[in-house]
């Protein structure tokens, strides 16, 4: 069955190719993510697949907790998932891929146009190629293979294309929602060919740091919150070591700093010859796959509460903390889940070597999928994590096809086969 597979998949490359490409060729920035799902679903349908297409409702999604995007009306953005239904007694498994990509930003940055899908040297270019529609074309491929070499597979295998997972995931949580949940997950994020069992999530904060307006000839009377400001970063700095100096996980030992708080955006004043009389700071703190949410939420709360400790201005004006736009929540899958073990053992068979198992440098939909959908869920897929919403992004089109093989043969051990 294995040389079979490989075979198959051989023999299969251009077609592989020419789906990836057209993919990439269709622009899914959020709100144009329709014809590409488009093309999903013609795959979906070829595969004989029953295909469920909506657009997520954001009125009912804006009630859940988990939700976290900056629009609410997601018509013309659909969602598309294809049950292929096992034969029964077998496990079932989400294949879960998000359609959205970031925009493609400055195009002088790029030497290729980015929604070309340029093939250059065994490479691939192309805004979304490596996050993640390489890693969707991958599963797709290993559903056909199956097909094609006559396997029934006992378990169902759903799989989901999703969208607005750049913005939170609201495409994940609105599959979710709807019912498709399973035994577990695997999310073929770019991971270069890393194991991720478990990953961080984040979220978004705005700090409002006071001063005290005055002319800029006389500053001396009034009270600067653009410098205030950079003691309010600097305290925040602090924060963002004590938290990761507590962290021991070995799967973490690659990664210098496992959850970071990064600040995004500084803005403030509103005159050059006057004293700024308000900054606000945005950023994105890291969440453990060992915390909650609201636990990391508290600890930031708690310790901006310390400025006062450091600067007495702040005694009298205290920063302001809000939440706002995206979130991704964190998750996690135990090391000895039947899942793990064999993924792991068919990347060893496949390769002949042993895979990096690591953790999440990022948030995916994976912590949706385990925390609201009850489906365990791991990371796994081809793509070069430093290209993902980088100028010139590319997938070695070699790892679509190893990531194929290995999620084909992962099919067939963790679904089980109907014996002919």
């Amino acid at each position: 069955m294995k040389s079979e597979v490989h075979q198959w998949l051989t023999d299969h490359q251009e077609e592989g190719i020419n789906l990836l490409q057209s993919l990439v060729q269709a622009d899914s920035t959020q709100g144009n993510e329709a014809e590409a799902q488009q093309i999903v679903i013609d795959t979906l349908n070829e595969l004989g697949l029953d295909v469920d297409r909506w657009d997520p409702d954001g009125e009912s999604l804006s009630k859940h907790p988990y939700f976290a995007s900056s629009r609410d009306n997601f018509n013309g953005s659909p969602n598309v998932v294809g049950v292929q239904k096992g034969t029964g007694d077998g496990r079932s498994i989400i294949f879960n891929g998000h359609i959205d990509v970031v925009p493609a930003g400055d195009r002088e940055q790029w030497d290729f146009d980015p929604y070309s899908g340029k093939v250059v040297d065994g490479k691939m270019y192309g805004r979304g190629v490596t996050d993640m529609k390489g890693g969707n074309v991958a599963m797709l491929l290993a559903i056909k293979a199956l097909q094609n070499i006559g396997i029934q597979l006992k378990g169902d295998v759903i799989f989901q294309s999703v969208v607005e997972e750049e913005s939170g995931g609201s495409g994940t949580l609105a599959a979710v929602l709807k019912g498709y949940k399973a035994d577990a997950a695997i999310i073929p994020e770019p991971t270069n060919m890393k194991v991720f069992p478990k990953q961080q999530g984040s979220m978004w904060f705005r700090v409002h740091v006071k001063g005290r307006s005055a002319h800029g000839g006389t500053r001396y009377q009034g009270v600067s919150a653009i410098e205030k400001s950079l003691a309010v970063v600097d305290h925040i700095r602090q924060l963002e070591k004590k938290r990761n100096d507590r962290i021991s996980d070995p799967l973490y030992q690659n990664i210098p700093i496992p959850i970071p708080i990064n600040v995004g955006k500084i803005e403030g004043g509103d005159w050059p010859s006057s004293v700024a009389d308000l900054v606000k700071i945005e950023g994105r703190m890291g969440i453990s796959p060992e915390e909650t949410m609201e636990n990391a939420k508290a600890e930031m709360e708690e310790w901006l509460e310390k400025l006062k400790e450091v600067n007495p201005w702040f005694e009298e004006s205290p920063v302001r903390l809000e939440w706002f736009g995206a979130r991704w929540l964190p998750g996690s899958i135990d090391l000895e889940h039947k899942l793990m073990n064999t993924l792991v053992s068919t990347y060893r068979d496949v390769l002949d070597e042993e895979p990096i198992v690591e953790a999440s440098p990022w948030g995916t939909d994976g912590g949706l999928l385990t925390e609201v959908g009850s489906t365990p869920s791991l990371v796994f897929g081809p793509g070069v994590t430093g290209m993902a919403h980088f100028p010139n992004e590319y997938i070695e089109l070699d790892k679509v096809f190893e990531v194929a093989e290995i999620m084909a043969l992962t099919l067939v051990d963790w679904c089980g086969i109907e014996e002919s």
